[in-house]
């Protein structure tokens, strides 16, 4: 399939999306929205009065969701090289979280606060060369949890996306290596052919 016809058949799907409707019709930013409230509705991650940091949050579905539940009681940070709408209870840092200086301006919004939760939804620009992008994938995935470490309060917890493919078993050990447990997510909001899966740790271990 050329090019054209490969983005007009993801167009087309992506309009006619059962997920992508009820965004619409809900108020909510993204049909992502509903990758987080599954999970958090089994896992419990979103804990009034925690601080929250979502990395690769535009165009703010999760946010949107985390600020929602939280309800005023806690704090979500969110970070993405792309533009992002202002978002009510979320306070928005643009900026390439590769880069020392937009870590350094997120710490600094911390103040040394503790976080309850790291969400990474980062995912790189799509090369189509399937071993690059998957090290690239990869590699913020790291960096997420490199974060994570750095940040979470003892109990809090890590919630990633990562691409199954090269690499993802050694990311998975070194989950293992960091947190009480790890469990993998696919929700139903996640589309059966898409390689996605999430990883969730939670308690660092000591």
């Amino acid at each position: 399939m050329n090019r054209s016809r490969s983005s007009s058949a993801w167009l087309n799907e992506h309009v006619h999306d059962a997920y992508v409707q009820k965004a619409r019709a809900e108020g909510y930013r993204s049909r992502a929205s509903y990758k987080l409230m599954e999970i958090d509705d089994k896992d419990r991650l979103i804990r009034s009065g925690d601080l929250i940091v979502d990395l690769g949050a535009a165009p703010g579905g999760w946010s949107q969701v985390a600020a929602k539940r939280l309800q005023g009681k806690g704090r979500v940070i969110a970070v993405d090289l792309l533009e992002m709408e202002p978002l009510r209870g979320a306070t928005f840092l643009q900026g390439d979280f590769r880069e020392q200086e937009i870590l350094e301006q997120l710490e600094k919004l911390l103040d040394g606060e503790r976080l309850g939760l790291v969400l990474s939804d980062m995912a790189p620009n799509i090369s189509g060369i399937a071993v690059c992008d998957q090290a690239r994938a990869i590699h913020l995935a790291e960096l997420g949890l490199d974060f994570a470490r750095n940040w979470l309060k003892p109990d809090g917890a890590f919630l990633v996306k990562l691409f199954q493919g090269h690499g993802f078993g050694d990311f998975l050990q070194e989950m293992r290596r960091t947190f009480e447990t790890v469990s993998s997510r696919k929700p139903d909001a996640s589309r059966d052919r898409s390689p996605e899966v999430y990883l969730l740790g939670k308690t660092l271990k000591t």
